[in-house]
């Protein structure tokens, strides 16, 4: 009899034990504080543009590059970075300086085109990358490819993005082919600027044409799909994006580089959705200098 009634607790225990997770998939899982914290916040924080500075936002203005060729590529870069070859590219003007944080908020305004919404975890040092002449950032390729369309411009594709940062004579950083570690806002120096500068701080950082922050500050978005013997492929005048891709390229330097990878020619790649706080852009137009507001068709 003692063992008939061991034998049925037994079954009792066993049957308890096995219906626990059953029940509490049922019920829902608990979570714990941590948890619960973040379940319950949006996932993304909009934190405003710094406006109480007081700062007055700078203007947008383009450069013109006339026609005529450039070098693009080094053959002592990485393997996409070759060959070194003499490209012809006709007129375009490219934006003297990244996108704004002011200025996106015109699009944004104007539009109701998402925010550039940081991820919650970020909620604390988001602030640090809203004064209102920082590089916008968080923003995806198509986010930048519709605020240029809605200025009336594009995205440079990739070989106007190179001319304009490193001129026509194959130089490897906007200053010259002598490296200079606080040349831009990169993090191989301190350099006082924890994330990214405002707009043309770094004036070593400025491109035989005029154009600013192409080496560091925020790494930036460019119109082409990505493709890895582009430099060796591609037609000699006017290369545009290859067809298709999985990757779009990004370009430049940003606040948080370091190593060899910060010179002109490096090119990075991306999924076109992904958004990061280290990453902005600046737009391009085929047609003459244009500067302040409104639209121009491309």
């Amino acid at each position: 009899m003692l063992e008939a009634k061991f034998k049925l607790v037994f079954l009792f225990v066993v049957l308890v034990c096995a219906a626990m997770p059953i029940v509490a998939i049922m019920r829902g899982t608990t979570l714990t504080p941590y948890e619960k914290s973040a379940s319950e916040s949006s996932g993304e924080v909009e934190p405003e543009i710094d406006a109480a500075s007081g700062e007055e936002p700078i203007q947008e203005e383009m450069v013109a590059i006339s026609a005529g060729p450039f070098i693009r590529g080094t053959n002592d870069g990485g393997f996409d970075e070759q060959p070194q070859r003499t490209i012809f590219l006709d007129a375009f003007s490219i934006d003297r300086y990244e996108v704004t944080n002011h200025q996106y908020q015109q699009f944004v305004t104007a539009t109701g085109h998402r925010k550039p919404g940081l991820p919650s975890r970020y909620a604390k040092s988001g602030s640090k990358v809203r004064g209102v002449n920082q590089p916008v950032v968080y923003v995806s390729w198509e986010d930048a490819s519709e605020y240029c369309r809605w200025r009336g411009k594009r995205l440079p594709t990739e070989a106007e993005w190179e001319k304009a940062m490193r001129g026509a004579d194959g130089r490897l950083w906007p200053w010259g082919n002598s490296e200079q570690p606080d040349g831009a806002n990169w993090a191989r120096v301190q350099d006082g600027h924890e994330v990214s500068a405002r707009v043309g701080t770094f004036v070593t950082d400025k491109s035989p044409y005029g154009v600013m922050d192409g080496a560091g500050n925020v790494i930036e978005w460019v119109a082409d799909w990505y493709n890895e013997t582009y430099y060796k492929d591609s037609p000699e005048r006017n290369p545009t994006s290859p067809e298709h891709g999985t990757y779009r390229v990004l370009r430049g330097g940003g606040y948080t580089t370091t190593g060899l990878d910060i010179r002109i020619t490096s090119r990075s790649k991306m999924m076109p959705d992904f958004r990061d706080e280290t990453i902005g852009f600046r737009c391009a137009s085929s047609k003459g200098k244009r500067s302040g507001g409104g639209e121009e068709n491309t």
